[in-house]
């Protein structure tokens, strides 16, 4: 994989980490009533509203996004592996958590679970493959 598309793939994670650790670390209870958006709920259903939990969710993503942003800038084979490791860390756990509990979607909304929640399992996973060695 070359460095420019580890780039491109980082930069995407920290716009992700971006949207979702500002929204739900200055605004929770925004974030609570509408994540993801467009009209869409997905997290009232699982849960009373936690301004705490909202808001530490929101800084760990802000912390991820940072890394990230790190990585695709600065385009260091370490910070493609922090990021690359990191991200799995903690996504793995969240999306096995949330494939759990889809009974509560429509098909639009499984469907847009599941696809956010292993495409940056997937994202993360390709800033792990090599790239090639510069001659």
């Amino acid at each position: 994989m070359t460095l420019r598309t580890k780039q491109v793939l980082a930069a995407l994670l920290a716009a992700t980490a971006g949207y979702i650790g500002m929204w739900a670390a200055f605004w929770p209870t925004s974030f609570y009533d509408g994540f993801p958006g467009l009209g869409r709920h997905w997290v009232t259903g699982l849960g009373p509203y936690n301004e705490h939990l909202v808001r530490d969710v929101g800084a760990l993503y802000l912390a991820m996004g940072v890394v990230s942003l790190c990585a695709a800038v600065m385009a260091h084979s370490g910070l493609f592996t922090a990021a690359g490791l990191g991200w799995p860390a903690f996504d793995l756990p969240h999306a096995v958590f949330h494939m759990r509990h889809l009974d509560m979607y429509g098909p639009a909304d499984t469907a847009g679970n599941i696809v956010a929640l292993w495409g940056v399992v997937v994202l993360a996973a390709l800033l792990l493959v090599p790239s090639p060695r510069r001659p």
